[in-house]
């Protein structure tokens, strides 16, 4: 298992949190972008292959697979009582 910080992502311009993300992105340790679909990450995360996670205003906290109500599978930060939007609060990627 790998640990990654995503740095970026892309929405789409819905607005339901559960769907807006569509690629997250960072850097890789020499400097390269890198960037996956919400989907990639997704599979990513539960095969164990890798670990994503978000520092905003000096805050680290992971991302996780979360279920919507409706069942569809979705990234979110865990939950650190300060910045809930961690993930929709970082820039576009390019």
């Amino acid at each position: 298992m790998s640990d990654h910080q995503v740095t970026c992502i892309n929405k789409s311009d819905r607005y339901n949190p559960h769907e807006r993300i569509t690629h997250i992105g960072g850097k890789n340790q020499d400097g390269t972008p890198w960037k996956l679909t919400q989907e990639q990450a997704i599979e990513g995360v539960e095969s164990g292959k890798w670990r994503f996670w978000v520092s905003v205003g000096g805050h680290s906290v992971w991302v996780v697979v979360a279920m919507s109500a409706y069942g569809n599978k979705y990234l979110k930060t865990q939950n650190d009582g300060e910045h809930p939007n961690n993930l929709l609060s970082l820039p576009e990627c390019r």
